[in-house]
C-alpha cells in the first residue's frame, strides 16, 4: 500500500517496538489500543441504559452486558486479525471487495451510527457539565462543540500519548465506581444470580427494549473500523512470524481492556440496581435523577459529585475515540482525506442540532430518552458491520494463512446471528 492509503497515514507504524526483550516488554508495547476501543463500550449512552436497567429490573440485565461483552471480545479479536494480516481497516477492505453502491451504502450506515455515538457523547458531557457547574443543558450542548480542539492538541503529541490520555481518564472512571460500589454495599448473591440470562429479557417488551440498548452501548459498529486502524500503528515485522506475534499480543491487549469496559458497565447497573431498585425505586432512568438521589442513598455528598466527575471523563474520551473512527470511515470508504478539525466539525454538528431541539423541547427527560434511543440505533447498525467482517476474516483469498479457523469462524456467526435476531425482535415489537 502507498503512504496515502494507509489507514491514519499520519500514524501508521508510528509505534516502535523493542527488539529482543522480554515477552512482558513487547505486550506493553501493544498495549493501548484495545483501550480505546474500549472506550466505545462505556460512553454516555452506557449511562442510560445501565441505569434504566438497573433502576427497573434490578440485577436481571446483568447477564446482558456480560453476553455482550463476551460477544465484543470475539468481534474486536477478528477486527484485529484483519488489521494485522490483510494491512487493510475494516472500511478499506469494504471499499477493496464490494461493488461502489454497496461500500456508499455501508458508508452512509456507518456514518449514521457514529453520529448517534457522538450523539451519546454530547448528551453525556452536557448532562456532567450541568451537574458539576450548573451549565444549563442547552449551553452545555453548544459548549461540547469545543471538544475539536482537545483532538487536535493531543493528536499533535503522537498516538502514544494520547493512549496514555485516554487509559488515564479509563483509570478516573475505574476509581470512582470502585469507590460507588463501596459505599453502595450490594448483595453479592444477587450480583451472580443476575449473571445468568432469564428468558423474561425476551418476553417483557420494555426489559427487550433496555437490553438491545445495552447491547447497542457495548458492541459497538464504529469499534471494529476502528480497532481494525489502530493496530497498524504498530511497527511490527511483516513476515509470518511478526504478523502472528502482533494479532496474538493485540488481541490479549483488546481482551484485558474489554475486561475493565465490563466492570465499569456491570457497576453502573449494580450501583442503580442496589441503591434505587432495592429501595424501591423503579422509575429512576435518567442521569441526573440518579445524580441527585444517589448522595441521600448513600449517606455521602462525595457520591454524586465522583459520579459526575466519572460522567464527563466518560464523555471526553468518547469524543477522542468518536473523531478517530470518524476519520477512519470516512477515508476508509471513500478514500477522502479532510483535515480532523473538519471532519469533527462536520460530525459534532450534525450531533449538536438534534440535541439541541430535543433538549430545547423536552428538557433533561427528552435528552435521557435520546441517549437510550442513540444506543438502540446502534445495535440495529451493528449488523452492517459484523457480517462483512466475519466474511473477510473467513477469507482465505484476503486472510491468507490468517483466515479465521473453523470454530472462530462458527462462533462468529453465532454471534452475528445472536445480534441480527435481538434486533429482528425488537423491530417487530415496535412494529
Amino acid at each position: 500500500m502507498t503512504d496515502t492509503s494507509r489507514s491514519l497515514a499520519d500514524s501508521h507504524r508510528s509505534v516502535t517496538l523493542p527488539v529482543g526483550g522480554s515477552r512482558w516488554r513487547r505486550f506493553m508495547a501493544f498495549a493501548g489500543p484495545g483501550y480505546l476501543v474500549a472506550v466505545g463500550y462505556m460512553d454516555p449512552g452506557n449511562w442510560a441504559t445501565d441505569i434504566a436497567g438497573g433502576s427497573a429490573f434490578g440485577y436481571a440485565l446483568l447477564s446482558v452486558i456480560l453476553l455482550s461483552n463476551l460477544m465484543a471480545i470475539v468481534l474486536q479479536a477478528l477486527a484485529v486479525r484483519l488489521g494485522v494480516a490483510s494491512g487493510l481497516d475494516l472500511a478499506q477492505a469494504c471499499r477493496a471487495h464490494y461493488s461502489r453502491p454497496v461500500t456508499l451504502a455501508l458508508w452512509v450506515l456507518c456514518e449514521i451510527a457514529i453520529v448517534a455515538c457522538d450523539l451519546a457523547e454530547v448528551l453525556g458531557t452536557a448532562i456532567a457539565l450541568k451537574l458539576l457547574f450548573g451549565i444549563p443543558l442547552t449551553w452545555g450542548v453548544v459548549v461540547t462543540a469545543v471538544d475539536v480542539f482537545l483532538i487536535l492538541a493531543l493528536q499533535r503529541y503522537g498516538f502514544r500519548r494520547l493512549e496514555a490520555f485516554i487509559i488515564a481518564l479509563l483509570l478516573v472512571i475505574a476509581g470512582c465506581f470502585a469507590f460507588e460500589l463501596m459505599l453502595a454495599r450490594p448483595d453479592p448473591g444477587a450480583v451472580a444470580r443476575g449473571l445468568v440470562p432469564t428468558t423474561r429479557i425476551l418476553t417483557d417488551p420494555t426489559m427487550l427494549y433496555l437490553a438491545i440498548g445495552i447491547l447497542g452501548a457495548t458492541v459497538m459498529p464504529h469499534n471494529l473500523y476502528l480497532h481494525s486502524s489502530i493496530v497498524q500503528t504498530r511497527a511490527f515485522a511483516q513476515d509470518g512470524v511478526g504478523r502472528r506475534e502482533a494479532a496474538k499480543l493485540a488481541t490479549i491487549d483488546g481482551t484485558v481492556a474489554l475486561g475493565l469496559a465490563f466492570f465499569i458497565n456491570a457497576a453502573i447497573l449494580i450501583l442503580a440496581a442496589s441503591t434505587f431498585h432495592t429501595a424501591g425505586r423503579t422509575d429512576v432512568a435518567e442521569i441526573d435523577e440518579a445524580y441527585r438521589l444517589l448522595a441521600p442513598s448513600l449517606g455521602m455528598g462525595a457520591a454524586s459529585v465522583v459520579f459526575a466527575v466519572a460522567l464527563l471523563a466518560s464523555g471526553q474520551n468518547s469524543t477522542v475515540t468518536g473523531t478517530l473512527a470518524g476519520q477512519i470511515v470516512m477515508e476508509g470508504f471513500l478514500n477522502l482525506r479532510l483535515p480532523v478539525w473538519a471532519r469533527r466539525v462536520i460530525t459534532r454538528g450534525l450531533a449538536i442540532i438534534p440535541a439541541v431541539l430535543v433538549v430545547g423541547a423536552s428538557g433533561d427527560a427528552g435528552a435521557t430518552q435520546l441517549l437510550v434511543l442513540s444506543q438502540v440505533i446502534l445495535s440495529l447498525q451493528l449488523p452492517f458491520a459484523v457480517v462483512p467482517l466475519v466474511m473477510f476474516t473467513g477469507s482465505r483469498r484476503i486472510m491468507g494463512d490468517f483466515a479465521s479457523p473453523v470454530w472462530l469462524r462458527a462462533l462468529a456467526w453465532i454471534v452475528t446471528g445472536v445480534i441480527i435476531a435481538l434486533n429482528a425482535t425488537l423491530l417487530y415489537g415496535m412494529l
